[in-house]
């Protein structure tokens, strides 16, 4: 074969040999596919009192001495990082109470606790509250459900008293796609330890085997792209709810394919597919280079055919051609103030009916007019609400422009309509009462808005595997007609279903069709 040769077989032997014992020690946790972790250490752990547990005693003054209950008294400083690859959000813990996490001293009674956050964190103070879950009894402290982006942390300064200082400090909960652990670091009163032998052969081994690389790089000369590439350009249009995982896509295939030009301009998935088929049927050499996304299968009415999981198929001599690329997981979006948690279906169609147009009707403990923030009739993420939620019957019509005012008097309900997915999420978070709706987005934190259950069904792409909850659908990627095989829509249609792009629409959130939890799923789609 033409790649086995010289320096081929040095470059790949020293990486491996470099990378196996530079990194073979944390292999296991870096390979995991991304997950939410949240870490938790004891900082500090000691005795204020007359008796500190250690022999060595101590000395006090002040209040340390004269206050009440400070004779068994102990501090200990914890913690609470996110130490995993992914944000958390408040609808990430999976406790089932105001809290999220619990912190236990073992022997020990909390008597008092300090919060402190990170620099730049200031926005976390407003989450520990007694109202959001901050509360102690015995020898426990609840915590309340924190959102933390990667590498975000607060500490807890907890006083205690009875029991024996450095006795065991555990925190338990539970986040989606991760878990709550302990993890390490110094201490204040812990020595550095020194750069060991082996570290010191480790660095040293990995140094010299990307030096080897990087030499062999620039030396080597041009090498071909990797195989499946394409040049060329290509335009890609559709559902707003997708574009953010359309546009990594895209920037991820122009990298490892050069030569190639990807352009990600969304505009709603009726809008897309109407326009894939007027190009497609006006072109008169080939078909377009345009692929349109769109949330669900195409309408009734337009000829099409499904390319299946992995391009091509039916289509070819004309017509749009369907790829399934994932399953897209929905979520209802409320404002922050709104005090309902969770709706049912027939609640949530009388609303949509014009039924029901304040929140006490449907749970709420006081009265809040009900604000819908909608899209326009092109966007499928409306069109999978209708379909799936509201048995097919449309939203009512639209009655306001800025979303705050009435302008149409007879209207049984405030109604405006927005072009992208990001305005609706942005008008929840600004107008009280508002009620959307948005493709769940689990790699943002969500200020202002909070997601709504659906008959005690909680929003989740673990849900996307079966029919436990209603609000998802299957995301298509349509050209016109099977586009050839060597050409720049049927390779970035492969990447997309197939390896690193897998990987990308995970992280954006979905299951990837190609998996075969989602091969099951996307299968079984009308």
């Amino acid at each position: 074969m033409e790649w086995v040769n010289a320096e081929n077989v040095i470059a790949v032997g020293t990486f491996a040999v470099a990378s196996s014992i530079a990194f073979g020690q944390w292999w296991y946790e870096r390979m995991v596919p991304r997950r939410r972790r949240i870490g938790y250490r004891v900082q500090l752990d000691t005795a204020i009192g007359d008796d500190d547990g250690t022999g060595g005693g101590n000395t006090r003054l002040g209040l340390f001495d004269e206050a009440d209950g400070m004779d068994e008294a102990s501090v200990v400083l914890l913690r609470i990082e996110n130490d995993g690859a992914l944000s958390v959000s408040i609808g990430d813990y999976t406790s089932g109470g105001l809290h999220g996490m619990t912190a236990t001293f073992d022997g020990r009674e909390v008597h008092g606790v300090a919060v402190t956050v990170g620099p730049g964190s200031g926005a976390l103070m407003s989450h520990f509250t007694p109202a959001h879950g901050l509360e102690y009894s015995g020898s426990s402290l609840r915590i309340p459900r924190v959102p933390l982006n990667k590498g975000e942390y607060f500490k807890l300064l907890v006083l205690l008293s009875g029991g024996t200082v450095g006795s065991k400090v555990t925190v338990s909960g539970g986040v989606q796609d991760g878990d709550v652990h302990p993890n390490e670091s110094l201490t204040p009163d812990e020595k550095p330890p020194v750069f060991s032998r082996p570290a010191r052969l480790t660095s040293m081994a990995f140094l010299v085997g990307i030096a080897l690389l990087a030499g062999l790089i620039v030396t080597g000369g041009e090498r071909p792209p990797p195989m499946g590439c394409a040049k060329g350009s290509l335009e890609v249009t559709g559902s707003t709810a997708f574009a953010p995982v359309a546009e990594e896509l895209a920037e991820a295939y122009m990298e490892q394919c050069p030569g190639s030009r990807i352009t990600v301009a969304a505009h709603g998935s009726t809008t897309g597919l109407r326009e894939l088929a007027e190009r497609g049927a006006a072109a008169k050499d080939g078909a377009p280079a345009l692929v349109a996304l769109s949330d669900g299968p195409a309408p009734d009415g337009q000829e099409t055919g499904d390319a299946g999981h992995e391009g091509g198929g039916a289509g070819e001599g004309g017509g749009l051609a369907g790829t399934r690329l994932a399953v897209s997981v929905f979520t209802l979006l409320a404002h922050a103030d709104v005090p309902v948690r969770n709706l049912t279906l027939a609640d949530l169609r009388r609303i949509y009916a014009g039924e029901v147009t304040d929140w006490r009707e449907v749970g709420a403990d006081r009265s809040l007019p009900i604000v819908l923030v909608g899209r326009g009739a092109a966007s499928g993420t409306r069109d999978v609400l209708q379909r799936r939620l509201l048995e097919g019957a449309f939203e009512p019509p639209a009655s306001s422009r800025d979303c705050s005012r009435k302008d149409n008097p007879k209207a049984s309900v405030i109604r405006c309509e927005l072009d992208t997915t990001d305005q609706v999420i942005a008008t929840v978070a600004r107008v009280p009462g508002a009620l959307g709706y948005s493709e769940l987005r689990t790699t943002s934190t969500l200020e202002g808005v909070r997601r709504l259950s659906l008959d005690g069904r909680r929003p989740s792409l673990d849900g996307a595997g079966h029919d436990a909850y209603p609000y998802r659908e299957i995301e298509y990627a349509y050209t016109y007609g099977r586009p050839p095989a060597d050409s720049l829509a049927a390779g970035f249609l492969a990447f997309a279903t197939r390896g690193p792009g897998q990987d990308v629409v995970r992280t954006h959130g979905h299951l990837p069709c190609g998996t075969p939890e989602g091969l099951r799923v996307c299968g079984a789609a009308d």
